[in-house]
């Protein structure tokens, strides 16, 4: 594994990320595709052995179980102060309802804590941007998390670019903690944040951490092939429709790349990722091994520059998908 430091923190994490939404209770929250915690800790800890150290959650995957499955996990494989802990805020769980008012985040910080069993996470994200709420109040309460020790840093997902800047400037204005990262969606077929939002994160130093780097497994098999999760993945069907004749082209030129690279189309999706200026580590989920040990192997894959136009010359502009 190879490690770099996350943005301007003084976190060392590895290039890849373990997304933890695949690992969750079937039966709490709306996603009967996650693993419950006898599998979940296997994946978990293989990641470990192989020198994974970032880990990110949510308060609202699996209606908070994903959060306690991680936390025992970690807490059982491997040091604190070892892991680089991440979690978000922001949709609703339980009886805590959707939002980023002072009250929501100050609850929700104390509950995933209690959930991790934990007294810090090293990373706290806001998990979409708040309409109905000033975002003075949410940056300065994710501030007072700040202060309190309750999160080492925090960082920002899914958000227009003009939003983003605002915020940083609000920050920079009161001398509130700023966000470090941007958890965004980026990946060979849906490349939009490369107008805006990569430049902006690159001019201030804020690392990025892409979600959905493998377009919800679109780009790890034959184009148009389905798996369970994808039939029922009502967020997956929405960010993927199948509108874009050019995906499929792109889809091909993946398969061929990797075909003459004797390597899978996944590890040429996740190379193609890493080469990227700024990408601080992708956020990969997987439910099996050896998906893990696929994946693994993008880390030391390097991409010609003409292979790198030959996957990237057919884009076409895509209608922002993701957040509103």
């Amino acid at each position: 594994m190879q490690y770099n430091t996350l943005g301007k923190t003084d976190l060392k994490v590895s290039r890849l990320c373990l997304g933890c939404m695949t690992y969750g209770e079937p039966d709490r929250g709306n996603h009967a595709w996650t693993l419950p915690e006898e599998s979940s800790r296997l994946i978990i800890k293989h990641a470990i052995d192989n020198g994974i150290n970032f880990f990110d959650t949510a308060n609202s995957y699996s209606d908070g179980s994903s959060e306690e499955i991680v936390g025992r996990a970690l807490k059982d494989f491997m040091r604190r102060e070892d892991a680089v802990l991440a979690t978000k805020v922001y949709f609703q769980v339980g009886d805590l309802p959707e939002g980023l008012s002072r009250a929501q985040i100050l609850r929700s910080i104390d509950d995933s804590l209690r959930r991790l069993g934990t007294d810090y996470v090293d990373l706290l994200q806001i998990h979409r941007w708040d309409y109905n709420t000033p975002i003075e109040e949410t940056l300065e309460a994710l501030n007072d998390v700040v202060k309190a020790g309750k999160a080492r840093y925090i960082g920002a997902s899914s958000m227009h670019s003009s939003q983003l800047a605002q915020a940083l400037a609000l920050q920079d204005q009161h001398g509130w903690a700023r966000f470090v990262t941007m958890q965004d969606h980026y990946n060979l077929i849906y490349r939009e944040e490369e107008l805006d939002m990569l430049p902006l994160c690159y001019e201030q130093g804020i690392a990025v951490i892409p979600w959905s780097p493998l377009a919800r497994g679109k780009l790890t098999r034959p184009w148009g092939d389905t798996t369970a999760r994808s039939v029922s993945d009502e967020v997956g069907k929405n960010l993927y429709d199948g509108s874009q004749d050019n995906d499929a082209l792109i889809a091909e030129r993946l398969a061929n790349v990797a075909a003459d690279k004797g390597v899978t189309r996944a590890q040429v999706a996740l190379a193609w990722l890493l080469s990227k200026p700024g990408i601080a580590a992708p956020i990969i989920g997987v439910s099996r091994e050896h998906q893990l040990d696929d994946l693994l192997a993008a880390v030391d894959l390097t991409l010609k520059p003409e292979e790198i136009v030959e996957l990237e010359s057919v884009y076409r502009p895509h209608e922002k998908v993701g957040f509103k």
